[in-house]
């Protein structure tokens, strides 16, 4: 638990019913703005490009996003708070959430990412590291799974931190676990890997190792640590997709979704 797209614009002709010779002339005579881009998410979690024309348009795709975006008049502090409170009582989607509940989170989150902050993030890196505690997935842990990792009985999931070493290029992610029945054993999924800048808003994440303590809750594991770490391992690419001085939302190439909120606990540092 971190490219800027470039796309042809759309022929005229594909979007466009033909014109007469006036309004060729008309169009003529105004500069043509290439098309920019940028990427929203389905529920099915597949990325679709929509292309944003910066002068007004005539019905091409994408004018719809853009006007609910420029009509909603909240202020980031209230997307982000009701964004906060429409994920509590979820366990951070987990063990998944009702569909509707879904469509709500992220509709939030495009909002948030329509009006980021820091759109060139890995230029300001400094609003990314230090320590991060994991508020939202769409990471799931479900059936048969859950079952053989013992997560329906015995053992649960506490908090999941990020603790994210700038000069380094370093990010250690930390699961909780509490295992019922026995005083006092707590322990913990600790991921370490490496990353690099991509682009302006993308890093490529390598796995370097992991480790499970203490011992005890190793062997509870240890038939089924691969399949522990499948689901947690953070090879790949994250797209920081929104990110300020107290959240942060990333999108991975397995079309997951990351909402983090910073940690203030200098307790919960776990970059050595």
């Amino acid at each position: 638990m971190a490219t800027k797209l470039v796309q042809s614009p759309i022929p005229a002709h594909k979007v466009l019913p033909p014109i007469s010779t006036r309004a060729t002339n008309v169009i003529k005579s105004n500069r043509l703005i290439p098309a920019t881009h940028s990427w929203t998410k389905s529920t099915s979690f597949r990325f679709i490009y929509t292309a944003k024309v910066a002068e007004q348009s005539s019905g091409l795709i994408g004018d719809d996003r853009e006007t609910r975006d420029s009509s909603d008049k909240r202020t980031l502090t209230q997307i982000k708070t009701e964004l906060l409170q429409v994920v509590q009582g979820i366990n951070r989607g987990i063990f998944g959430v009702p569909s509707a509940k879904k469509s709500e989170i992220e509709a939030l989150v495009e909002l948030l990412e329509s009006q980021n902050p820091t759109p060139h993030p890995t230029a300001n890196l400094d609003k990314v590291g230090g320590t991060w505690k994991l508020v939202y997935s769409t990471i799931t842990i479900l059936g048969s799974k859950r079952t053989k990792l013992g997560l329906r009985d015995f053992i649960t999931l506490g908090d999941f931190f990020q603790s994210i070493d700038v000069a380094k290029g370093k990010a250690v992610n930390v699961i909780k676990f509490n295992v019922r029945g026995l005083n006092l054993l707590n322990g913990q999924l600790t991921i370490e890997a490496s990353f690099k800048i991509a682009s302006k808003s993308r890093v490529d994440i390598a796995y370097d190792n992991s480790t499970i303590t203490p011992e005890q809750l190793m062997n509870m594991f240890r038939k089924n640590y691969d399949l522990l770490l499948g689901i947690f391992n953070p090879d790949g690419w994250l797209e920081i997709s929104y990110v300020d001085d107290t959240m942060r939302i990333g999108r991975d190439d397995k079309g997951n979704i990351f909402i983090l909120e910073r940690s203030s606990s200098a307790g919960e540092n776990v970059v050595e």
